[in-house]
């Protein structure tokens, strides 16, 4: 009876997350949230391909050491906590793209101002851009502090260096 309970109270927290998750939490209108169209120019644009653009948003110029293992732990409970319900660690596609070599494909700088600031980059950043027309799904704002941000880098960084 006790693990029916364990069972049912994990399925609930982990619904109630997923719904929490990829719904509009930045305090806009949904039509501000859900925008599912890119500009025509993307379409030249592969998001699977490298990229040296650091984006759009307040990082531009974050310095990498050796990889932080503390900092990644810590990241990995935020990356749980507010980024698995639309996003995985492998190639695999949820609702967002699956994130596997993202730290090969894009600067610290654009992954942190798309953490923090993905509605700004969706319109404005041409990779940007040419990931929401591939996934038609607007990255929400997950109310993640810059100190968080970075700790899911290092998250992902140690993901990627495995």
């Amino acid at each position: 009876m006790k693990n029916l309970k364990t069972l049912l109270i994990a399925t609930l927290v982990s619904g109630l997350t997923f719904l929490y998750a990829c719904g509009p939490s930045n305090g806009g209108s949904d039509s501000e949230n859900t925008t599912t169209t890119a500009p025509a120019a993307t379409a030249d644009i592969d998001p699977a391909a490298k990229s040296d653009s650091k984006g759009v948003g307040k990082f531009t110029d974050v310095k990498l050491t050796a990889i932080d293992p503390a900092m990644a732990d810590k990241g990995m409970v935020v990356f749980n906590a507010k980024c698995a319900a639309c996003h995985k660690v492998t190639d695999q596609k949820v609702v967002g793209p699956g994130l596997l070599g993202v730290t090969k494909r894009r600067t610290p700088e654009w992954i942190m101002n798309q953490i923090t600031n993905p509605v700004e980059m969706e319109a404005k950043d041409p990779v940007g851009q040419a990931l929401l027309a591939k996934h038609l799904t607007q990255m929400t704002f997950q109310n993640v502090t810059d100190d968080e941000t970075r700790q899911i880098l290092e998250y992902l960084r140690k993901n990627d260096s495995k």
